[in-house]
């Protein structure tokens, strides 16, 4: 899903793949997993450029997204109608069902119109009432499984040439199929762990009706984003903005495979790093990869711009741009770049974009997908942006980069910017990396680091009194966080023991001066975000 700001890239031969149809939802992306760990390359474009993705792309099949919207409102998207004539099977998932059953001849109702409940949500389970391919070596008649919904409107009357292959208490058209022209649609989402034989029932599609052969890998990802790159560069100049995390990382070492020293990368030193971060980004670009690399001194203007913001979405739209401004300085030096490098990720635009852009819903901004200025003068190079955290990691080591840096866990661009809640000043940054860095230091030390997905201290914008020896102290609350999750879409809380979180909180009240009290945050994604701004 583009921004104002990307450039699109041309797109080489890839082979075997499936369009994904995005209609909005938070979990189209995990539709995309799914395809893809059954061996297939697929591609998401919003519903508004399915046609033109579907000549350009000529897919073996098609999936069809759910999403916020409500398919019997004025309005709400749909497909178009080139996908229904291009003869390739086609799965709808929920919305995606729904819309697919109207615009074939069937019936949606909005939930609540007949007087009963609103739709189904949360775990249910369906019957499986007769025999269909999705089923192959997986389900039998009779049996019954688990699945995960979350729908208002429902089906009432399914499409000519369907029939009903499973049922469930709150969704009579669970599944639906027309073996003939190779519709199917679920009223579920198999793309979500918590429809346990999902990703199989997906790869079955993709497999058993659209007969793709299952051979597509990472190396088949890096050799596709490499003829992209240079496909889309030709013979300018890129400059690449590392952020210290493995995102960025991964992109600039996979576009300096593409394009050589047609690549600058420049690090941005804006004093809202971790401890010891800017060591660690040198030695590996200047030492293990020779890449060349600029590192820019810019915390005193980082830190100027961002006295007196409090709000977390103005502090995101600073960082972006003032990344922006140094970006574009630093590339008059170099003798002019006309495109710029991101390691944006699909979770950072999914949660950026608005559903009238997206089309999902905006949750927040980040500072380089809804932070990026509209009068930036370089265009964009995401090749990152399809994939999730996990999947990055999986470049990385496809791209030969160490395990110690591919296994690193994530670090936003904005830093600690958005681990401080409220005003962000240098010594309240000093005192945050001192106790980040104990905290993940003992979280090493226990043996932990690869089991927790992302793990953080946060400096609240909170004093309490507390007793240090004899005296009274007022001094900052530190909250510690950690959670494991797959990619980023939800987690959950890191279940540490009582002792562990003790043994943390005495460090960094003993060590950190600033601090009295630590907290540790219990709250899964969703309802929270992972960070705290």
């Amino acid at each position: 899903m583009p921004t104002p700001n990307s450039s699109a890239a041309p797109k080489a031969d890839i082979g075997e793949s499936i369009l994904i149809v995005d209609f909005g939802s938070q979990v189209t992306q995990l539709i995309a997993r799914r395809v893809r760990e059954a061996g297939v390359y697929s591609e998401i474009v919003p519903f508004s450029a399915a046609e033109a993705a579907l000549e350009r792309m000529k897919p073996k099949g098609v999936i069809l997204s759910g999403s916020p919207a409500s398919v019997p409102a004025a309005g709400s998207p749909r497909a178009p109608q080139s996908i229904f004539d291009s003869g390739v099977p086609i799965l709808g998932i929920c919305y995606g069902q729904q819309v697919m059953s109207q615009q074939l001849g069937g019936q949606v109702e909005p939930g609540g119109a007949d007087g009963e409940r609103d739709g189904e949500f949360g775990r249910a389970f369906l019957t499986v009432t007769e025999p269909c391919v999705l089923f192959d070596g997986l389900w039998e008649v009779g049996e019954r499984h688990q699945v995960w919904m979350s729908h208002g409107d429902r089906v009432t009357q399914f499409a000519p040439g369907f029939r009903i292959v499973a049922i469930s208490d709150g969704a009579p058209f669970a599944l639906i199929a027309d073996d003939e022209r190779r519709y199917y649609g679920t009223q579920f989402h198999p793309e979500v762990v918590h429809t346990p034989d999902g990703a199989k029932l997906i790869a079955n599609f993709v497999r058993h009706v659209c007969g793709c052969s299952g051979e597509w890998t990472m190396a088949e990802f890096r050799a596709t984003k490499i003829a992209e790159i240079r496909a889309q560069v030709g013979d300018q100049r890129v400059l690449c903005g590392l952020s210290g995390g493995v995102d960025s990382a991964v992109a600039a070492v996979l576009i300096h495979e593409a394009i050589g020293e047609q690549l600058t990368c420049v690090f941005v030193d804006h004093g809202l790093l971790r401890m010891n971060e800017r060591e660690q980004v040198e030695r590996l670009f200047r030492d293990h990869y020779n890449i060349p690399l600029v590192v820019v001194d810019a915390e005193e203007r980082f830190m100027s711009g961002l006295a007196g913001l409090t709000d977390p979405e103005k502090k995101r739209k600073f960082i972006g741009a003032e990344f922006i401004n140094v970006f574009e300085e630093e590339a008059k030096k170099i003798g002019g770049a006309d495109f710029l490098a991101q390691g944006t990720l699909y979770p950072d635009v999914i949660e950026s974009v608005s559903f009238t852009g997206g089309p999902s819903v905006t949750i927040k901004s980040h500072h380089n997908v809804g932070g990026l200025p509209e009068r930036m003068n370089m265009k964009l190079v995401e090749p990152l942006r399809e994939l999730f955290k996990d999947e990055v990691r999986l470049l990385g080591k496809e791209l030969g980069l160490p395990d110690i840096f591919v296994g690193r866990h994530p670090f936003p661009g904005p830093g600690l910017a958005i681990r401080i809640p409220g005003e962000v000043s240098k010594d309240r940054c000093d005192i945050l990396r001192k106790a980040d860095a104990v905290y993940l230091e003992e979280i090493r030390n226990a043996g932990l680091y690869d089991a927790i997905w992302q793990a953080f201290a946060v400096l609240l914008p909170v004093k309490t009194v507390g007793v240090m020896g004899d005296g009274r102290t007022y001094d900052h609350v530190c909250a510690l966080r950690a959670v494991t999750s797959t990619d980023g879409m939800t987690a959950d809380i890191y279940p540490f023991d009582a002792s562990f979180l003790s043994r943390c909180a005495t460090r960094i009240i003993n060590e950190v001066q600033g601090i009295n009290r630590v907290v540790y945050d219990y709250t899964s994604k969703p309802p929270g975000t992972i960070e705290w701004e």
